[in-house]
Formats: structure tokens, C-alpha cells, sequence
């Protein structure tokens, strides 16, 4: 699949129509089925042909709402969709009554003129990173068999790696769209949470759910953000020698993969190479929140608000493993919570103050490659521990209020990485733009490749 302005070229040269791209869309997806693959909980055929020939339609007469016009989209199973089922990869939502209305980050697409494929397979309630899900099965990595494609945004990012869809919309409260995009050598990006409303979602974090993409390139993803969040921002690519990047060994740098290291520093090499100032600095106050005030804690209590009376209804019918997260959230104390948002807002402020003089902070976007399903499959401490690594790095940007982008950074034939580029709320622009010069630079070396 093109990516989005490759396409919207074809569609406007009429040398493919929107009927003919989800022609080839819905045969990928047959093959994927064909395949067993896990990537969909609901394919919606009726409906998109019915929206790529009123796209066809539209344009003979002139009409063309965005660059985004009769493309296929793939949608993550969190978001409602008018008369569609919203399950978040649930059994306990499975026959929940349809949607009356579109979510609002789904009617905005839709007046782009978005061509909606299928509900996207995911990490029951959005709540792992890994992708997990023993109700409709587990997408597994196209870029690596055996292994897993991350979560919680997992069938997202499965759907755009073979080649279903030009984008994929996702949600991500602790990594769940740059988790999956790093795993599968993709691009995604997590705009600063309040950015895109969240009507029509199901919540896992009030604090820290936001809405982002997965897809093959930096300037789809800003195309996508322009239209979900309703504004357009500049960005304009920056020139590396102007800009000032830090780096920390705090937390971030802890324990990584050596795969993921090499990859990591190698990048870092090419930026100074190319006359970006990479300096280090220290983040103390990584290793105090996350000893003592872990995100997980402020997203379990307030799942745990709103699944207090389904579990009590039908714990047999979730996850056993998203169960026991959630119910770390019933015992916390109103004390222990008003702690947890305090030291929230301490940190945010102290992530603004340390990375001022940065134009952006660059991470691992996960310390590790992929993991195999073997790894984790029969094994819950395995798992939880596995989970807990995969995480650590993306949520510290959601716990400082942040964006990020993650780029592949992996050379060919390497398990795949994320290189990711960080910035504290409403620093989106300055992200997208350093993104796709980042992005330009590595696309330029020979030896670096997205999977």
C-alpha cells in the first residue's frame, strides 16, 4: 500500500479509482484470513464499498475533502462507529447495543472522506502493551513470525504492516500506538492527549488516553492529526543542524536489548554526523516516579471506576490477565490517588524544566525487540514482566503530559526498532517537523530500512 499522498495522487491521475484500492485492500486482508491471521474483529465490506463508490462518485463531480478521500482505514476496536458494536476486544461488550453515532475522531475521517475497512483486533480494553488477546486471537508480528506485534493497538498496526490500509487509527494511554508501530518497523505518532477529543471511546485512562495513528511515514501520520484534531499545524521539516537534541541514560537507557541499544546509538551517530547537537543531560526524577509513583497506578484506578460494576456482574469473561490489573486499581485509597495526581503534576513540571533547552528529547521507544509468543504465552510472570518492560519507556511521556513520534531506526534484516522523538504538551509541531527530517535521514542511508 502507498502511503497517503502517493495514493491520493494515484486517485487523482485516475490511474487507480477508490473502488480498485479497496479491491486490493480487501484482498490482502482475504490473504491475511486465508493465513489465520487475528488482525480484525469485525470487517465492515457492505459499508466500505458503499463509501469508496460514493468516493468514486464524488470525485468525477469534483469533490475532493481531503487527501485522505477514498482511502481505506482500519480502525482500532475502542473507537464507535454509527451502528457498529464496540467490543475493545472484550467478550463482556460483545453484545453491548450498536453505536448511535460516530465517535468524533471517527466523524471527522469520515467527513475526510475516509473509506472505514474493519475494527482492528487489540489488547482487551486497551490495557497491555503486548498485544494480547485470548478472545479473538493474537495478531502476531508480519515482520517477524512467532513474535508478538505490541499492544495495545496491535491489529492497528498488523492492518498498515501488510499492506490492508494506508493508516490505522489507535489510541495510546501508556505506548499502545508507538509500542506496535516500533515493533512492526512502522511510524506513530502520539499527539499531546488533549488534542483530539475522546467522545465515543472507550476509556481506559481519563488522565492519559489519547488518540494517534499508525502508518508508513512521518507526513501521513501529520495528514491523519490534521484531521482528527481539527487543526492543521505547521510542519515544515527542520534543519538537523539547527536543532538541539537531548539523550538520557536515566530509566530510559536502563537494561536495554542489545539489539535495541546498537540501533538506538547508531541513529544517534548519524544525527551528529549530520550536524544535529546530541547532548546528554540527567533525568533524576525518572527513577523517583517510577519507584514511587508509577503510571500504572494513576490507569488502574481510574479503570478500575469504570469496570468496577462489570466485573462484579461477569469477572469469568475478561482477560484473566487484564483482570489482575484492573483490580489493582480497587484498593487504592483516595489518599493514595490524590498522591499519585500530585506527583503527576510535579513531574510534568519537572519535564518541562529539564528538557527547555532541548528542541527534543530522543528515547528507545521500547527496550526491547519484539517478543516471541513463546516467551510469555503459558507463563503470567513472564508476561507481566515482559509487559512492564515494553512499557516503561512510551509512558513516561504520557505521564508528562507529552508527544511523540516513533521512526524505524533498524537496519535491514535486524529485529525491529523505534527511534522515538519526544516533547512535553502542545510541542506537536516541533515533533512532526523534527520527525520528518529525522525520518528524511534515515530513509537516506542505504543500510536503514522500515520492515
Amino acid at each position: 500500500m502507498r502511503t497517503i499522498r502517493e495514493s491520493s495522487k494515484a486517485l487523482a491521475t485516475r490511474s487507480l479509482s477508490a473502488g480498485e484500492l479497496l479491491d486490493a485492500s480487501l484482498a490482502a486482508i482475504d490473504a491475511d484470513l486465508t493465513r489465520g491471521g487475528a488482525t480484525y474483529t469485525h470487517i465492515d465490506r457492505l459499508a466500505a464499498r458503499e463509501a469508496a463508490d460514493a468516493s468514486d462518485a464524488f470525485r468525477d463531480r469534483g469533490y475532493v475533502p481531503s487527501a485522505l478521500a477514498g482511502l481505506p482505514v482500519s480502525v482500532k476496536d475502542l473507537f464507535d462507529i454509527k451502528g457498529q458494536v464496540t467490543t475493545a476486544g472484550s467478550r463482556i461488550l460483545r453484545d453491548a447495543a450498536p453505536a448511535v453515532r460516530d465517535a468524533a475522531a471517527i466523524a471527522r475521517l469520515r467527513e475526510a472522506g475516509a473509506v472505514f475497512v474493519g475494527r482492528t483486533n487489540m489488547s482487551e480494553f486497551a490495557f497491555s502493551g503486548l498485544g494480547v488477546n485470548p478472545h479473538y486471537g493474537t495478531p502476531l508480528n508480519p515482520a517477524r513470525p512467532g513474535r508478538l506485534a505490541g499492544g495495545s493497538s496491535s491489529g492497528a498496526a498488523v492492518s498498515v504492516a501488510l499492506d490492508h490500509v494506508v493508516a490505522a487509527l489507535g489510541t495510546d494511554t501508556g505506548g499502545s500506538v508507538r509500542i506496535p508501530a516500533a515493533f512492526c518497523g512502522l511510524v506513530g505518532f502520539k499527539p499531546t492527549a488533549r488534542r483530539v477529543p475522546l467522545e465515543g471511546i472507550v476509556p481506559l485512562s481519563s488522565s492519559f488516553d489519547s488518540v494517534g495513528s499508525i502508518a508508513r511515514s512521518v507526513d501521513c501520520c501529520v495528514l491523519i492529526d490534521n484531521i482528527i484534531s481539527g487543526r492543521a499545524l505547521d510542519t515544515a521539516s527542520s534543519p538537523l543542524a539547527s536543532l538541539r537534541l537531548g539523550v538520557t541514560s536515566d530509566y530510559v537507557a536502563d537494561d536495554l536489548d542489545e539489539t535495541v541499544s546498537t540501533a538506538f546509538n547508531r541513529a544517534i551517530r548519524m544525527l551528529r554526523r549530520a550536524g544535529a547537537s546530541v547532548e546528554r543531560f540527567a533525568f533524576p526524577e525518572l527513577h523517583e516516579v517510577a519507584g514511587h509513583y508509577p503510571l500504572a497506578g494513576i490507569t488502574a484506578a481510574q479503570a478500575w471506576a469504570w469496570h468496577r460494576e462489570r466485573v462484579a456482574r461477569d469477572a469469568g469473561a475478561y482477560d484473566p490477565r487484564v483482570l489482575k490489573r484492573l483490580r489493582a486499581g480497587e484498593g487504592r485509597s483516595a489518599a493514595d490517588y490524590i498522591d499519585l495526581l500530585a506527583a503527576r503534576e510535579r513531574f510534568v513540571r519537572d519535564a518541562r524544566s529539564r528538557l527547555t533547552r532541548f528542541d527534543a528529547w530522543l528515547m528507545p521507544t521500547v527496550a526491547v525487540v519484539p517478543p516471541t509468543v513463546a516467551q510469555i504465552e503459558h507463563d503470567d510472570e513472564a508476561f507481566f514482566a515482559t509487559n512492564a518492560k515494553v512499557l516503561r519507556n512510551p509512558s513516561v511521556v504520557n505521564f508528562m503530559d507529552g508527544c511523540a513520534l516513533t521512526l524505524p531506526c533498524h537496519r535491514d534484516g535486524e529485529l525491529p526498532v523505534g527511534l522515538s522523538i519526544c516533547g512535553p504538551a502542545l510541542a506537536d509541531a516541533s515533533i512532526l517537523a523534527i520527525g520528518r527530517s529525522v525520518e528524511s535521514l534515515l530513509r537516506q542511508s542505504a543500510d536503514v530500512v522500515a520492515t
